[in-house]
């Protein structure tokens, strides 16, 4: 079991607290993810975890072992950063290699252990090129196959795709998934994209100011956010909210509906104007002033809307979230 246990973690840097008492369980195996905007503090609580920065009180166990004060290098766990940190005078297999043979692990051992990381992370070809004379997706790759071959407890990555650009983003995503589904070890991501979030993880952590505000898997943190926060951070475009003059009679203080989840018809609700239409090809997004503020629209396809249109809409029946006057969701009035 490498379960790793928060709690009642806080960490300050004089009168400034950076994390207020927090705690978070990540289930043995589990692939977290801590995802929420600059600042709100993911990256100081990975730290605390790797040992790399002191919690000012609190535990963390890891394996059921804790490891509060322990020495980053005696907590089993394995860290890849933003930057890939490869030494350019040599090839990708002395990369891989080079903890190891610091370590005085045996010459056959880490020659399988390479041979090993370099087949998951599909490496076999370039164990002998320099990090010069590769992409940058396959430099992150060598940085992950260094943590592999430590047999690490838990992985901590810490924004490790924010250098790529899109298109390698979208491909190192699939393969951080399969490495899980390889390797079947705990690994806890730091991330401000909300889709690296929903397409990475089992359990997403979304954080802001220090505070935990959801933790759930990506379909419930979408289909049920707890908060206005979480409702307009996870989900892109994010959700709609509109204030309500019905606070005094339901409490109600605002509504949200998912792009997705409106509907034009000749009979709605609301009237609008188009502002501007991304056509995407398999998707459209309208950006609209409506009677009720600002809306984003997302309709199938490639629709027949331009600037200056006028349209009628309504939300769709059973999609409407309703949150109070301190953007806590509620049930709705009909419920």
């Amino acid at each position: 079991m490498t379960d790793v246990a928060i709690r009642s973690l806080n960490k300050t840097f004089g009168a400034l607290e950076i994390i207020p008492d927090l705690n978070l369980n990540v289930p043995d195996g589990s692939f977290t993810v801590l995802v929420g905007p600059s600042g709100c503090g993911k990256s100081t609580l990975l730290r605390m975890i790797a040992g790399l920065e002191q919690p000012t009180r609190g535990s963390i166990a890891i394996g059921g072992t804790d490891v509060t004060y322990e020495e980053p290098s005696k907590r089993g766990i394995s860290m890849v950063f933003q930057s890939y940190a490869l030494f350019p005078h040599m090839t990708v297999g002395q990369n891989i290699d080079f903890g190891m043979r610091i370590a005085k692990v045996p010459k056959e051992e880490r020659e399988k252990k390479v041979a090993y990381a370099a087949g998951v992370l599909k490496l076999e070809k370039l164990l002998d090129r320099k990090p010069s004379a590769l992409s940058g997706g396959q430099r992150q790759r060598v940085a992950i196959g260094r943590s592999i071959v430590r047999d690490p407890k838990v992985f901590l990555f810490d924004e490790p795709l924010s250098n790529l650009d899109a298109a390698l983003r979208g491909q190192m995503r699939v393969e951080l998934a399969e490495l899980h589904q390889r390797l079947k070890a705990t690994m806890i991501y730091v991330t401000h994209d909300q889709v690296e979030a929903m397409t990475l993880a089992d359990q997403i952590v979304v954080m802001n100011a220090g505070r935990i505000e959801q933790i759930g898997d990506p379909l419930s943190l979408y289909e049920k956010p707890e908060t206005e926060f979480v409702a307009t951070f996870i989900g892109s475009p994010k959700m709609n909210l509109i204030k309500t003059a019905d606070t005094q009679a339901m409490g109600v203080a605002t509504i949200g509906i998912r792009p997705e989840h409106l509907e034009v018809c000749d009979a709605g609700k609301w009237s609008a104007v188009v502002r501007v239409v991304e056509k995407l090809g398999n998707e459209a997004i309208a950006y609209l002033d409506s009677e009720v503020g600002d809306l984003t629209l997302r309709l199938v396809g490639t629709p027949a809307l331009k600037p200056g249109d006028q349209l009628r809409m309504s939300p769709r029946d059973g999609h409407v979230h309703y949150f109070d006057q301190h953007g806590r969701r509620m049930a709705g009035p009909s419920s």
